[in-house]
C-alpha cells in the first residue's frame, strides 16, 4: 500500500519505518527541513533500539522516503497517518492545533478516496473534528471526494517500540465505515499472527482506549509508590510486599515496582488530558487526580532523602547521578524524575556529575540547559570520583552489576541512593554502603 505518515516524531517515525519494513511504500513527512535531510542521511533524531538500521535499509530499498512536501505525499497515498504532536495545554488538555492543521492540508490535497488515520494520542471527539476540517476544505474546493477517518491508537513502549510494532499484542481500530476497516485489516495483516489481535470498535471507543490504558498503568505505578511511602513509615519492606501481591494473577508483576515517579511522553500528558476531558463533561475524576498528585510527590522522594542525610545546605557537596532518561533504552527526558532531583539538589548549592548512556545530549541541550552546577561524563565510574554519594535514577542494564569495591574507592563517602530499588539492603550492607531505598526503612 502507498502510505504517508505526517510527523516524524517518535510515533510517526517508528510507524512509518515498520510499515515500510513489511513492503509498503511509505513517505514520512515533516515541516522541519533539517530533520528530513538528516533522515535521508541516516541521522535518526531519537534513540530507539533497531530503528536506525531499519530506517537505513528501507530508505536504501526505496520503500521509505522523506519529504517536506505534505501535499505531494498525500496525493500519492491511499492511507494518510496523522502522527504529529499533541502537546499539553496549560489547562491539561491536549492541544490539537497540529492535528487539525494536517487535516486541513489533507482536505486541500486529496483527489481520490483516502483513509485518514489518527495515530497521535488524541481525546475523544478528535476524529469528528478531523472529519469536519477535511470536509470544510473539500466544500471550499467545490469537490465531492469520499474519505474516512479512523482512530488507530499506538501502544508502543519506548525502548522496545520497533519490536512492539512488528509483534503487537493488539491492534485497535476505530472506524464507522466497513470499507475503511477492511483497508486497515489489510494493512495490519502482515503483523497479525492471530486474528483476534485485531480489535475493531467505534471511533470514540478507540480514542478512549488509549487514554484508559495509559491511565490504568499510571495508576498501578502511583498506587505502588503510595504503598512504598506507607511501608517506609510502618517499618514494612515494599520489595517484599511487591513479591507478595505480584504473585496474585489478578494483579501481576507489571508496573508494580516502586520508584521515583513515572515520566515520558505518554503517562503524564495522557492522565491529565483524560482528567480534563472528564471535567469538561461534568465528572470529577478523583482517582486520576490522585494518580497525578502521587506521581508529582514521588519525584521529590529521592532528593528529600539526600537532604535528610546531608542537610538543607548542600554547598560544597557533589552528587553522582546515574541515569537521566525517564526509563532505560531511550534518550527521552520528558517529565523525567532526574530533572526534579537534580534541580532540587543544585538549588541548595550542590554540584551534580551526571552519566547516562543515551540522554546526555537531551539534558545538555534542553532539559538541564543553563544549570551550570551540572557536569557530564562519559562513563558511570567517572561520575563517582570524589562524589559524596551516588543516586541511581534510571535502571539501565549497565547499572545492574557494578563493581562495588571500585565504587567505594572512587566515592568520598560510600553512600548509595537507589531510586529504583535495584539492589537489596543486605547486599549493600555487605559491601559497606550506607544505603537508601524507596519504601524501606
Amino acid at each position: 500500500m502507498k502510505i504517508s505518515v505526517i510527523g516524524t516524531g517518535y510515533v510517526g517515525l517508528v510507524s512509518g519505518v515498520c510499515f515500510a519494513q513489511m513492503g509498503n511504500s511509505v513517505t514520512c513527512v515533516d515541516i522541519d527541513e533539517k530533520k528530513i535531510e538528516d533522515l535521508k542521511q541516516g541521522i535518526i533524531p531519537i534513540y530507539e533500539p533497531g530503528l536506525e538500521d531499519m530506517t537505513l535499509e528501507n530508505y536504501k530499498n526505496k520503500t521509505l522516503d522523506f519529504t517536506t512536501d505534505s501535499s505531494k505525499a498525500i496525493k500519492n497515498s491511499k492511507i494518510a497517518f496523522i502522527a504529529v504532536g499533541t502537546p499539553m495545554g496549560e489547562d491539561g488538555s491536549a492541544d490539537l492545533k497540529y492535528v487539525l492543521a494536517v487535516a486541513k492540508t489533507i482536505g486541500e490535497s486529496i483527489d481520490d478516496y483516502m483513509v485518514v488515520v489518527d495515530k497521535s494520542t488524541v481525546p475523544v471527539g478528535t476524529a469528528d473534528k478531523v472529519q469536519a476540517t477535511i470536509q470544510a476544505e473539500l466544500d471550499r474546493r467545490g469537490v465531492d471526494i469520499k474519505f474516512d477517518v479512523v482512530s488507530n491508537p499506538e501502544f508502543l513502549k519506548e525502548g522496545a517500540a520497533v519490536n512492539d510494532f512488528l509483534h503487537p499484542d493488539r491492534v485497535v481500530i476505530g472506524a464507522e465505515s466497513e470499507k475503511a476497516m477492511d483497508v486497515m485489516r489489510e494493512l495490519y495483516a502482515p503483523f497479525m499472527k492471530r486474528h483476534e489481535l485485531f480489535i475493531a470498535m467505534d471511533i470514540k471507543s478507540a480514542e478512549m482506549t488509549k487514554y484508559a490504558a495509559n491511565a490504568m498503568l499510571a495508576t498501578k505505578i502511583s498506587f505502588m509508590n503510595e504503598m512504598s511511602q506507607i511501608c517506609e513509615r510502618v517499618g514494612a519492606d515494599i520489595n517484599k510486599v511487591r513479591n507478595g501481591i505480584g504473585s496474585d494473577s489478578r494483579i501481576g508483576y507489571s508496573f508494580i515496582y516502586p520508584g521515583c515517579g513515572y515520566g515520558g511522553s505518554c503517562f503524564p500528558k495522557d492522565v491529565q488530558a483524560l482528567a480534563k476531558t472528564a471535567k469538561d463533561f461534568g465528572y470529577n475524576p478523583r482517582i486520576l487526580d490522585a494518580v497525578e498528585a502521587v506521581n508529582l510527590d514521588q519525584k521529590y522522594v529521592m532528593s528529600n532523602k539526600v537532604i535528610t542525610r546531608f542537610g538543607e545546605n548542600l554547598e560544597g557537596k557533589t552528587f553522582a547521578v546515574w541515569g537521566l532518561s525517564f526509563k532505560p533504552e531511550t534518550d527521552d527526558m520528558r517529565e523525567a524524575s532526574s530533572i526534579t532531583i537534580i534541580n532540587e539538589l543544585t538549588s541548595r548549592g550542590a554540584k551534580v556529575v551526571a552519566y547516562d548512556p543515551k540522554a546526555r545530549h537531551e539534558a545538555q541541550s534542553y532539559y538541564l540547559k543553563g544549570n551550570d552546577k551540572v557536569s557530564y561524563v562519559d562513563g558511570k565510574y567517572d561520575a563517582l570520583k570524589s562524589a559524596d554519594a551516588v543516586i541511581l535514577v534510571t535502571e539501565w542494564q549497565e547499572f545492574r552489576s557494578p563493581d562495588f569495591d571500585e565504587m567505594k574507592k572512587l566515592l568520598k563517602n560510600p553512600v548509595f541512593f537507589d531510586g529504583r530499588n535495584q539492589f537489596n539492603k543486605e547486599k549493600m550492607n555487605e559491601y559497606g554502603f550506607e544505603y537508601f531505598q524507596i519504601g524501606v526503612n
